[in-house]
C-alpha cells in the first residue's frame, strides 16, 4: 500500500477557494437552466422580499433562493408542502461550499399539464362551435325564480344571497348543493345542472364557486359539464372563481359573471331602479287618466248640451218642414220663369225667321254698309289730303321760289344758271329771278 504524501508528488494542489471555483465553473457550466419538481419546505419570507426555501423529495432535499423581482410573478402563495415545479439555474456559494438553486420561475406541480389539456380542450369545443356567439340565449330581465349550483358552505353562496337580498328580495332562490371540487364534483355539478333545466321552474341558473389555483377550479374544464350547459333550455350564468379566472363552463355559459357577486348583480334587477321606473309609470298613468277623465267630461258636457225637450225637438221639425214648403214653393215659382222665359225667347227666334224680318235685317245692314263706307272714304281722303299738305310743306321747303321769298335771287344766262363769275363777262345779258318777276340785266 502506498503513502500519502506531496512531498514528492506531480499532482497539482489546489485551496480551498480554488477548489470551490473549479465546483462551481463545472457545475454552471453543465447545468445552466434546469427545471426540477420538489416539496417545499422551511420556506422564510424576510423583509426584504426575497423568497429563501428548500426543495426536497422523499431522499434528498437542496436550497434555493427566489429574489423579489422574480417572486413577484408567481401567481399563487407557496407554503410548506406545496409541490412545485420550478426553472432554475444551479449556482455553487464557494464561501460556505453550498450548492442551491437560483429559481426563475415557479409554477404549481401538475398545473402546466392542466393548463395544456385545458388549451386542448378548450381548442376542441370551439372549433366545434360551442363558443359560438349566436347560441347564447339572453338573460331575463327580471327573473322570478333562480337556481344557484355551487357549494352550500363556500363563501360565493353566502355573497350571491346577499346580493340578492339587497337588489331584489323578491327573487325565489334554490340553492342546489354540490361539490366544487375534487374527485366526482364535475359529475355532481352536472346532474344538478341537468336537474334544474329539466324542471323547467326556473328563469335562470348559476353555476360557480370562488376562487381557486387551476387544480381547485379544475371540475369546471370538464367537457361533459360544458355540452351539458350547451344543450341546457334555461339560460347559464357561470360564475367560477375570480374576474382573473377562466373555465370551460365560462365561454359555454350564456353569460360569464367574473364573480359570484356580479352573477347575482346580472339576475337581480336593483329595487332603487324599479322604484323610480314605477313613480315614473305612475306619473304617465296619473297624467294619461286625467287627460282621459278630461276628455271624457268634455264629450258629456257636449252630450249634455245636445240633449233637447220633445216639445223643442217638434217645433224644430216644424221649422225644417217649413223651410222645405218655401224652398217647393220657391223651386215651383223658378221652373214656372225659366219656362216663360225659354217661351219668350222661342217666339223671339219665329219673329226673326219670318221673311219680312229677315228683308229688315238685311236693308239694317246695307245701310250699316253704305255708313261704314262713307265714313270710310271720309276718313280716307282725309288722310290722303293730309298726307298731300304734308308733301307740300316739304316741297316747299325745297322750292327756290321759297328760298326767293326771303330776299334772294337767282341769276342766269341763256336759261343756265351762273354759279361764278368766271361764267359771265362784261356786257352779257343776264336774267334775274325774284320772288315777284324777272329781272332783264347788263354785266359792266
Amino acid at each position: 500500500m502506498k503513502k500519502f504524501t506531496t512531498l514528492h508528488s506531480s499532482e497539482p494542489t489546489f485551496t480551498v477557494s480554488e477548489l470551490n471555483r473549479q465546483i462551481q465553473q463545472l457545475l454552471e457550466a453543465s447545468l445552466p437552466w434546469i427545471l426540477v419538481e420538489g416539496e417545499i419546505s422551511n420556506l422564510a419570507r424576510p423583509t426584504s422580499g426575497h423568497w429563501y426555501f428548500s426543495l426536497k423529495d422523499d431522499r434528498a432535499q437542496i436550497r434555493c433562493a427566489m429574489f423579489k423581482g422574480k417572486n413577484m410573478a408567481v401567481k399563487f402563495r407557496p407554503k410548506d408542502g406545496d409541490l412545485v415545479r420550478l426553472r432554475a439555474r444551479v449556482t455553487f456559494y464557494g464561501a460556505r461550499g453550498d450548492c442551491q438553486l437560483m429559481v426563475e420561475s415557479m409554477e404549481a406541480a401538475g398545473e402546466g399539464a392542466l393548463q395544456a389539456a385545458f388549451e386542448r380542450l378548450k381548442n376542441q369545443l370551439q372549433v366545434e362551435g360551442l363558443f359560438d356567439p349566436a347560441h347564447k340565449k339572453a338573460l331575463p330581465s327580471r327573473p322570478e325564480r333562480v337556481a344557484i349550483i355551487t357549494s352550500s358552505k363556500g363563501a360565493a353562496v353566502r355573497d350571491m344571497v346577499i346580493a340578492f337580498k339587497r337588489r331584489f328580495p323578491l327573487t325565489e332562490l334554490t340553492i342546489l348543493p354540490t361539490l366544487v371540487q375534487g374527485e366526482g364534483a364535475a359529475t355532481n355539478i352536472r346532474q344538478q345542472l341537468e336537474r334544474a333545466d329539466n324542471s323547467g321552474h326556473f328563469d335562470a341558473i348559476i353555476v360557480g364557486r370562488g376562487g381557486g389555483s387551476l387544480e381547485d377550479l379544475w371540475s369546471f374544464n370538464d367537457e361533459a359539464l360544458a355540452r351539458a350547459i350547451f344543450n341546457a333550455q334555461t339560460p347559464i350564468v357561470s360564475a367560477v372563481g375570480h374576474e382573473v379566472d377562466f373555465t370551460i363552463a365560462d365561454f359555454v355559459a350564456d353569460v360569464r359573471a367574473a364573480t359570484p357577486t356580479a352573477a347575482a348583480e346580472l339576475l337581480s334587477p336593483d329595487v332603487r331602479n324599479l322604484q323610480q321606473q314605477i313613480t315614473h309609470f305612475e306619473h304617465i298613468f296619473t297624467r294619461r287618466f286625467e287627460q282621459t277623465l278630461q276628455q271624457q267630461q268634455q264629450r258629456l258636457d257636449f252630450l249634455t248640451q245636445r240633449i233637447r225637450h220633445p216639445k223643442e225637438r217638434i217645433e224644430q221639425q216644424q221649422q225644417r218642414l217649413d223651410q222645405s214648403k218655401q224652398r217647393l214653393k220657391a223651386a215651383l215659382l223658378s221652373h214656372v220663369q225659366q219656362n216663360q222665359v225659354r217661351t219668350q225667347h222661342l217666339q223671339q227666334r219665329l219673329v226673326q225667321a219670318t221673311p219680312s224680318k229677315k228683308i229688315q235685317n238685311h236693308e239694317e245692314r246695307i245701310n250699316a254698309l253704305q255708313q261704314r263706307l262713307r265714313h270710310a272714304l271720309g276718313q280716307n281722303l282725309s288722310r290722303k289730303q293730309d298726307r298731300f299738305a304734308n308733301v307740300v310743306d316739304k316741297l316747299n321747303l325745297v322750292s327756290p321760289l321759297n328760298i326767293l321769298s326771303r330776299g334772294y335771287a337767282i341769276a342766269s344766262k341763256d336759261k343756265q344758271v351762273i354759279r361764278s363769275v368766271s361764267d359771265v363777262q362784261s356786257g352779257d345779258t343776264l336774267s334775274v329771278r325774284v320772288t315777284d318777276g324777272q329781272i332783264e340785266c347788263e354785266v359792266k
